[in-house]
């Protein structure tokens, strides 16, 4: 009789590829880890490259926290076309001549999208309008406004300004940016809203997530990697990494994996998600700091 395979819990670091869904990875994983229960932090669209969050077994349970973390990427804004969906996978529905385009207007136009700003995303997303996804209303070509939300732009640097001449024969510039951003935040909607800002019309032709959270593409590994070897940062590692750590003794490690609200210092209020360790370094459980008690999120010990 043959043992029951089981899956370890823990986080694998994806270096995503192109034209894959963040689902497609999903199911990869699935096959590789050998167990169902995989799931991703964050989605990222199916042009882009980079750092995927995955969770396998108990380590799905820190995603939705894991998914609310600051995010790092490396782009490439065209000006002078649009395209429906804001990126190259769409159709272009404008071209206008972009060579005359100032840097210092561009540098004035990223300074405005820079901070806590409010942007609309993409039509072509992932959003529910009233319950339906907007690119599904989209596709359909419904008429439809998304809300402006609120996100914040830590850093939106440009690196480098190339003139280019796109397949249509329009002058365009592309720019090499790099963008530190809150979650949620549309790198194409950013694209999108530069270019309009400065009247020639932008979209993105390149994204590559460098971070989320703590999580860096050095730490990635590609689809192929994975199944030589499945690298995985155990749940504990992962946990200690991501959140704020608080260390409790036995007695009220017990406590806590019993249902118990534990008092709580006041040094983690407003914190979010702590992690919190037993003796020996156990990861028991994510909790928040709620009027001097710990409000349980996840358990795990």
């Amino acid at each position: 009789m043959t043992a029951k395979h089981t899956p370890p819990d823990g986080l694998v670091i994806v270096d995503k590829p192109s034209g894959f869904t963040s689902h497609d990875v999903v199911a990869k994983m699935r096959g590789i880890a050998r167990t169902r229960r995989v799931g991703h932090a964050g989605t990222l669209d199916p042009m882009a490259t980079g750092v995927l969050v995955l969770g396998v077994e108990k380590a799905t349970k820190l995603l939705g926290h894991l998914a609310l973390t600051e995010k790092e990427y490396l782009g490439t804004v065209r000006l002078g076309q649009t395209t429906i969906t804001d990126d190259a996978e769409g159709e272009i529905t404008a071209s206008t001549d972009a060579s005359k385009v100032r840097r210092e207007d561009i540098d004035a136009g990223v300074a405005k999208l820079t901070g806590d700003i409010m942007q609309v995303p993409s039509k072509v997303s992932a959003i529910k309008i009233d319950g339906v996804r907007s690119y599904k209303r989209a596709r359909e070509g419904e008429e439809f406004d998304i809300p402006a939300r609120p996100v914040t732009v830590s850093s939106f640097a440009v690196h480098d300004v190339r003139d280019a001449v796109a397949e249509d024969g329009t002058p365009v510039l592309d720019l090499v940016v790099s963008v530190v951003c809150s979650s949620g935040t549309y790198i194409r909607a950013l694209a999108r809203d530069l270019g309009a800002d400065l009247g020639v019309g932008g979209h993105l032709t390149a994204l590559r997530r460098t971070r989320v959270g703590p999580y860096k593409l050095d730490a990635a590994r590609t689809l192929d990697q994975l199944q030589q070897e499945l690298t995985m940062l155990p749940l504990a590692e992962a946990a200690d990494a991501a959140f704020p750590r608080w260390d409790v003794d036995d007695r009220r490690a017990r406590l806590l994996v019993n249902g118990v609200r534990l008092e709580m210092p006041d040094a983690y209020a407003g914190a979010g998600a702590v992690a919190v360790f037993g003796p020996e370094g156990r990861f028991l459980a994510l909790v928040e700091h709620q009027r001097g008690k710990a409000k349980s999120l996840a358990v795990f010990g």
